[in-house]
């Protein structure tokens, strides 16, 4: 299966949005809405739930079930409000010592006029800034499309893990290939140059776990998912803060660096 293949997984109709990330691995979620500006974006879903009985905070960008409700939620492209609430729920997080557990499934923050009026650049900057000093575990999980900085806002976390037929670009492969090429015929190419599979985020350091998918669903995944984030949370949890701080920011200062010897 080449990459271009697992992209057109990633955006099958009928595959598990946040929604059921939510009800599958957590109990008790209670969604918290707003910004607190300037309105509730219905394409980011957060608030609190338990994990083995203990709180933390959810928080996953939504495209949506049906067509009116992928019309409601913009089809997972975020507004600014949105980014803006992610925010709010993580601060709140930080506050009262939860976790935090980021589902991510976009193609990309939301570009139309009212997104750019009302700051969509700087909500992702604020975000992309107050995560790398979040006084709190992070752990992001792509359950889908992973594209550009509307992906990376809800993704400088502890650690980033990758279901098998999800996907993380800094652009989506039909806008690399109408860039690139002045062809967006040409997506196949530009999903090879990429390099945006889980398998290949695995390989560069990107991404600290893959989850298979069985053919079967998923059902057979979420216990899996479940104790990974138990067990990953209680070990972070034991750190120190100021490590654990460390340890996210040498994370990310770490991309792109090679060794030629």
């Amino acid at each position: 299966m080449d990459a271009y293949d697992k992209v057109k997984l990633s955006r099958l109709k009928g595959r598990p949005t946040a929604s059921a990330y939510i009800q599958n691995l957590f109990e008790d979620f209670v969604e918290l809405h707003g910004d607190r500006r300037y309105a509730d974006d219905a394409a980011i879903v957060g608030g609190i739930a338990l994990l083995d009985g203990k709180p933390v905070t959810v928080i996953g960008v939504e495209k949506g079930v049906d067509t009116m409700d992928k019309i409601r939620r913009n089809f997972g492209s975020p507004a600014p409000e949105g980014y803006r609430k992610a925010l709010r729920l993580m601060k709140q997080a930080e506050k009262f010592h939860r976790p935090v557990f980021c589902i991510v499934d976009t193609s990309g923050a939301g570009c139309d006029m009212g997104a750019e009026e009302r700051g969509q650049g700087q909500a992702i900057a604020e975000n992309l800034m107050e995560m790398m000093t979040l006084k709190t575990p992070v752990i992001s999980l792509f359950a889908g499309e992973g594209g550009s900085g509307g992906a990376l806002a809800l993704a400088v976390a502890d650690q980033v893990w990758m279901m098998e037929n999800a996907y993380y670009s800094v652009i989506s492969p039909e806008g690399c290939a109408s860039i690139l090429w002045k062809d967006s015929k040409r997506v196949k190419e530009a999903c090879d140059c990429l390099k945006l599979t889980a398998a290949d985020m695995l390989e560069l350091g990107t991404a600290e776990r893959v989850f298979l998918e069985p053919e079967e669903g998923f059902d057979s995944v979420w216990p899996e998912i479940k104790t990974a984030a138990i067990e990953a949370f209680a070990q972070a949890e034991q750190l120190p803060m100021e490590v654990l701080l460390e340890r996210r920011y040498q994370r990310f200062r770490s991309y792109g660096r090679w060794n030629n010897a």
